[in-house]
């Protein structure tokens, strides 16, 4: 078996784990975001996603970058100094413990400022609440970027994809069954992020998969803190791309016009669900490529990822792109319908982080976060600047082009700095192929201007598209040997038969 496809099978195994999980998130919590924009008014669903901006805001910056650079650093402490792993482990940890604390008490205290800035009183109460939960949410996110560097994927699975949903789920199920007040939700939350922790805690414990202490190590603290301080900065940058948007329009306009927009962010937010589930193991594999400077098996496999990816995520963007009001209908009820083009513009700008694929990470293998930090910091300029010109006027559209236009150039300045260093692209023959397919596609799709009543009717013309786009992908002959190896890793590894699929996938290689 050829390097790439050892690392391609690798990542598609570790891919399928984190994606299965990833799926059972997003469920629950779709479930638990159109019950609260159900229940309760649109003003006051804008209020809860207010809060939680604020507090994802905090954790970035509590953080310190260390859910980046831990796996990171602890890959590397394990190979040249095992002995350091648990003091760098517990210095990590007591580090964040500490400066949560101290920004739960900064966002408590200040939760009548920011309440003011938004010119919604009910913020304060919001803030004030689920400031408690921040500690609980920053040592919880420590704790699995510590495991993934053991190369474990199993906790992230079980507790951040499956324990913090569900129980959140089941506590806005209660409140909802039991006509509780509004302000119940915030307490839930904090609730929910807390046992989350103390399970995690203490699973960490009784499997003893690492060691914790009291130990804060001056000098470990400093280098984790000088290489995580671009990861976070950039992790700030990352969340101005990600959450300028909501709180310019609750500067700019009001808490209904935010709860109206939030049903169009979580629905185009799913579109890197599959990028970002190759994410999670692809920095450990093709590290080993490059550590031995082998860049064209890293090109390679980086190509074939890229394009799985693609194919994988296209359902999903076709749907949105030729059905938005029918999907947002489907999540979250007629009333938000409005939110239709906001809904695709948002998923141009996701798709287009999709196609190129995984370009961040693959500078980050190869020593550049700091061009990174530099891109993305320019990116959220650029998404401050978009916002604060096209929101006053064009409202939850102009949001949605502002943070589309920021991430189509922030990854196009990533993917050039990558060719520049490394000459790695996505745009293998064979994909460019599929890619011109899918364009005309939709083009055509687009341009017959179907009207569907709900997303029911909108699945038999899917089903059509992606099997005419399946038959002209196979007939371009699109299909790399890499491909079908692939699928016979998968077909093993899950102990089915595709016997019928090989025999035709191996015609059009």
């Amino acid at each position: 078996m050829s390097e790439v496809n050892h690392a391609l099978q690798r990542i598609a195994r570790g891919t399928g784990i984190v994606f299965a999980g990833t799926v059972i998130s997003m469920f629950f919590g779709f479930l638990s975001r159109t019950l609260i924009a159900r229940y309760f008014s649109v003003g006051e669903y804008g209020v809860y996603n207010l809060a939680i901006t604020i507090l994802s805001v905090a954790l970035v910056i509590v953080t310190l970058g260390f859910p980046s650079s831990l796996p990171r650093e602890i890959a590397v402490y394990r190979e040249k100094e095992p002995s350091k792993v648990k003091t760098l482990i517990s210095t990590a940890l007591t580090t964040v413990a500490l400066t949560s604390a101290v920004w739960t008490i900064v966002l408590v205290l200040g939760a009548e400022d920011l309440a003011r800035i938004f010119s919604d009183e009910r913020l304060v109460y919001a803030v004030e609440v689920t400031a408690l939960a921040l500690p609980f949410s920053a040592l919880t996110g420590v704790i699995i970027s510590i495991t993934q560097g053991f190369g474990r994927v199993r906790e992230k699975v079980y507790f951040q994809n499956i324990v913090y949903p569900v129980f959140w789920l089941v506590f806005v199920l209660l409140i909802v069954a039991l006509d509780l007040h509004f302000s119940t939700i915030f307490w839930a939350y904090v609730l929910a992020q807390s046992i989350t922790f103390f399970l995690l805690f203490f699973e960490v414990i009784r499997t003893e998969i690492f060691g914790i202490g009291p130990y804060l190590n001056r000098n470990i603290g400093k280098e984790l803190i000088k290489f995580s301080v671009p990861l976070m900065l950039t992790g700030i940058a990352g969340f101005v791309m990600t959450w300028m948007d909501t709180l310019m329009l609750g500067y700019y306009k009001s808490s209904e016009i935010v709860g109206l927009y939030s049903a169009a962010t979580p629905l185009a937010r799913l579109l890197p669900i599959f990028l970002n589930s190759a994410a999670f193991l692809y920095p450990s594999i093709i590290s080993r490529l490059y550590a031995h400077e082998k860049l064209t098996e890293m090109k390679r496999a980086y190509q074939v990822l890229t394009k799985w990816i693609f194919l994988l995520t296209l359902p999903l963007f076709s749907i949105m792109m030729l059905f938005p009001a029918a999907t947002i209908a489907f999540f979250f009820g007629p009333n938000y319908i409005s939110a239709s083009q906001a809904l695709q513009i948002l998923a141009l700008g996701f798709m287009f982080h999709t196609f190129l694929g995984l370009n961040g990470l693959s500078l980050v293998v190869i020593g550049e976060s700091r061009f990174i930090m530099v891109s993305s910091i320019l990116s959220s300029i650029l998404n401050l600047m978009l916002n604060a010109l096209l929101i006053p006027v064009y409202g939850m559209s102009g949001a949605a082009t502002a943070t589309a236009v920021s991430y189509i150039a922030g990854n196009v300045l990533v993917s050039i700095k990558l060719y520049r260093e490394t000459k790695i692209h996505p745009f293998s023959r064979n994909y460019v192929k599929p890619l011109t397919i899918s364009f005309l596609l939709l083009g055509l799709i687009q341009s017959l201007h179907l009207e569907v009543p709900n997303v029911w009717h909108a699945i038999p013309i899917l089903v059509m598209f992606i099997t005419l786009y399946g038959f002209l992908v196979l007939l371009s002959k699109s299909v790399d040997r890499e491909d079908v190896e692939l699928l016979l890793a998968i077909e093993k590894r899950l102990g089915i038969d595709l016997g019928a699929i090989k025999k035709i996938l191996r015609k059009f290689v």
